[in-house]
């Protein structure tokens, strides 16, 4: 009989941390914080149908967007869970217009601050669709033992320390990073804990889907429209036409493409110039997974993780997955913002 060995998050993460001989354990029991409000909030989604949690609470969040009873119970939970742990100073929300410091004597000795947008792609909790947790960690810079200030929050994406996801879907899933490869667990309801599933996940070089709302086509930048056309265009020797799919929520279209390979596209449009999805919540801790999983994360121009922050709520335009194709999105649109021809890395044959 083949035995078949389960290794939980857990497990793994206190095996992780021997590779660290300074730590000190604050870390690992940070993410098994995570761990724990992913399996609440996971427990809600999965009965939402059959308790009074659908629809909308009747406010809005700092976004003006309206929030949902699912989006606020989610906060709330890892909110406490990540002050329980008491290794945390203070925390960020999408959904909170300032961050939040944890006024107790544990907490403001804690090391890291967190970030996240805790149900991300919520406009489709009310149809049953896959929806998610996105979670970036740094380690503070203000004075261990005083209150956390703006700065701790306004750092590059690059000095994360740590980043992941969780995917409420068919099945549950937590994947993240520390800086060594992204793993990812799924959670077996039948002993409750979130198991190693894939141990290293890379995403392909290059990939046949691309994941972008067309119902925005006309408002999109000129590089945009020519990368989709080309997309579009048949041609056997790129395997093209490419297949278009987007669900609507940024963990669920990056969760495919880093498996199957392609690309997701947010761009800037005429009415938010500025891009729509958030840098530090979003942005950030997806870009620091793609590049762990060999992929690439931009803005069109440069990297997304060396942006330097300048608000908590600040938005950019993204795009990101499988290396060669946002490559080719970053040339098509310096292209067409510079006014000038660039040598672009593979050909466009039969562009119309």
């Amino acid at each position: 009989m083949t035995k078949f060995e389960v290794t939980t998050l857990n497990e793994f993460i206190l095996k992780s941390q021997m590779n660290y001989p300074q730590a000190q354990g604050g870390f690992s029991h940070l993410l098994h914080h995570v761990g724990i409000a992913a399996k609440i909030v996971n427990r809600e989604v999965n009965k939402a149908g059959l308790v009074d949690i659908l629809g909308e609470v009747g406010n809005t969040n700092v976004q003006g967007e309206s929030q949902k009873k699912l989006d606020v119970f989610a906060n709330d939970h890892f909110i406490n869970a990540i002050h329980n742990c008491g290794e945390v100073c203070a925390i960020a929300s999408e959904e909170n217009e300032s961050f939040i410091f944890f006024d107790d004597e544990m907490s403001r000795n804690g090391k890291y601050v967190f970030l996240m947008d805790p149900l991300d792609g919520s406009s489709n909790i009310d149809v049953n669709v896959s929806i998610g947790t996105i979670f970036s960690i740094y380690r503070r810079i203000s004075p261990i033992g005083e209150k956390a200030t703006m700065e701790d929050f306004l750092q590059p994406g690059t000095a994360q320390i740590a980043a992941g996801y969780v995917l409420y879907g068919s099945s549950t899933m937590m994947v993240y990073t520390t800086g060594r490869g992204v793993t990812g667990f799924t959670l077996d309801p039948s002993i409750g804990e979130f198991c190693l599933s894939h141990r290293r996940m890379e995403t392909p070089e290059d990939g046949r889907i691309y994941s972008i709302n067309e119902g925005n086509y006309k408002k999109f930048p000129k590089g945009v429209k020519k990368y989709i056309k080309y997309c579009q265009v048949r041609d056997e020797k790129s395997d093209r036409p490419y297949t278009s799919r987007y669900i609507g929520s940024l963990v669920a279209d990056f969760h495919r493409n880093l498996i199957k390979g392609g690309i997701f596209i947010y761009p800037e449009t005429e009415s938010a110039p500025l891009g729509k999805l958030r840098l530090l919540y979003e942005c950030n801790p997806i870009a620091f997974l793609a590049e762990q999983a060999g992929g690439k994360a931009s803005n069109g121009f440069e990297p997304i993780m060396k942006i330097k922050p300048t608000s908590l709520h600040q938005r950019v335009p993204f795009y990101t997955g499988s290396k060669k194709m946002v490559e080719l999105v970053e040339c098509l649109l310096q292209e067409h913002t510079n006014g000038k021809t660039v040598d672009l890395p593979y050909k466009m044959e039969n562009q119309q």
